[in-house]
């Protein structure tokens, strides 16, 4: 799980990071980035082959310049395969998805 933060840019040359990142996507384990997060997938290559969401607007990823614009989907949360992505508001359904995912036995209405 990839939280997002205000200022994920320092994250930006952090090279074992995204190769770390790489081998959690090729062991076919779940993935879930949130908020500015999904910015570490796409640093990592993984948005090349995934659909996601994102909490940058399209001026944002365009100035950040490393989003591939074709899997883009404006959405609160995207699943693709065992990626999920969501925008920070939706932490909520975020959270469920993800316990979903993982199989986790949980009331998802105690969080409503």
């Amino acid at each position: 799980m990839l939280p997002g933060c205000d200022d994920i840019g320092h994250l930006k040359d952090e090279i074992q990071l995204f190769s770390f990142i790489r081998q959690v996507i090729e062991c076919n384990s779940v993935v879930a980035a949130i908020s500015s997060a999904p910015f570490l997938l796409a640093k990592a290559g993984a948005l090349h082959t995934h659909r996601y969401t994102v909490g940058f607007t399209r001026e944002q990823r365009d100035l950040i310049g490393v989003f591939d614009e074709a899997n883009h989907i404006d959405a609160p949360l995207v699943t693709d395969g065992k990626m999920l992505t969501a925008k920070g508001a939706y932490f909520i359904d975020f959270g469920v998805q993800l316990g979903k995912m993982l199989e986790l036995d949980f009331d998802s209405n105690w969080y409503r």
